[in-house]
């Protein structure tokens, strides 16, 4: 454990002046379920898997989305898991802060949206976007997690891709929406490999839609290796 308020980070090497939280390793891409989730037994256990961009999104399955029982309160707060006094909110500021950031609660520092080149030195105008959103992920898979589960993917600082600052104006502008309804103004391919690589390690499904668009964006983009280490997913009995 850090001491708190004194941790540095690596910086982050897919945009400049970032960091990354995690790297991820290597292996194959496993093709899940119809529902979005493969499990051995009452869970699906984390490995790894290494696979070029556009074989990834045809590796993501396909599903009818369903939205019933969602509510935003079957997913975590942000929290302090590790102790060290920074919540979920204040690890990724940290992390992807262009100057050293120490404080336990960050208010001030320096970040830049990638979503549209918004930049900022005051905290409070960014939010912490979930990568996939977690309506979204309900829909794909995340409905038939664990509590526990769902409170691991709301904070997920095991992968830098999950979780990321963007100026409250884009992240807003998203909402709960797929790359079918929505994607940022800029950075379109780093976000289509970024939203894939969750909806990979998370082990979520895609309905007709949004395949169609990420299989058409990945197209126009350089088909490079996504690595991911893939979460493990409990399931409930």
């Amino acid at each position: 454990m850090s001491t708190p308020g004194t941790r540095t980070r690596p910086v982050r090497r897919d945009a400049p002046g970032r960091s990354m939280r995690t790297l991820a390793l290597s292996a194959t891409f496993a093709v899940a379920a119809s529902a979005g989730v493969v499990a051995t037994g009452p869970a699906a256990h984390a490995d790894t898997q290494s696979v070029r961009l556009r074989a990834a999104v045809r590796g993501l399955p396909v599903a009818t989305e369903v939205r019933t029982g969602y509510e935003r309160s079957k997913f975590r707060d942000w929290y302090d898991a590790d102790d060290d006094c920074q919540d979920t909110r204040d690890e990724v500021l940290t992390a992807e802060a262009l100057v050293k950031v120490t404080a336990c609660d960050v208010k001030s520092g320096e970040w830049r949206s990638y979503y549209d080149g918004v930049t900022t030195k005051d905290s409070s105008t960014f939010d912490i976007d979930h990568m996939v959103p977690l309506a979204e992920a309900w829909d794909s898979g995340a409905r038939r997690w664990t509590t526990e589960t769902r409170a691991r993917y709301a904070n997920d600082l095991g992968d830098g891709r999950a979780l990321v600052a963007v100026s409250a104006s884009s992240n807003r502008s998203k909402g709960d929406q797929d790359p079918a309804e929505w994607m940022p103004a800029l950075a379109k391919c780093r976000y289509v490999r970024e939203y894939v690589a969750v909806k990979m390690r998370w082990r979520l499904s895609v309905n007709k839609a949004e395949k169609t668009t990420l299989t058409k964006r990945a197209s126009t983009c350089k088909n490079v290796v996504i690595k991911v280490r893939r979460a493990a997913v409990e399931l409930q009995k």
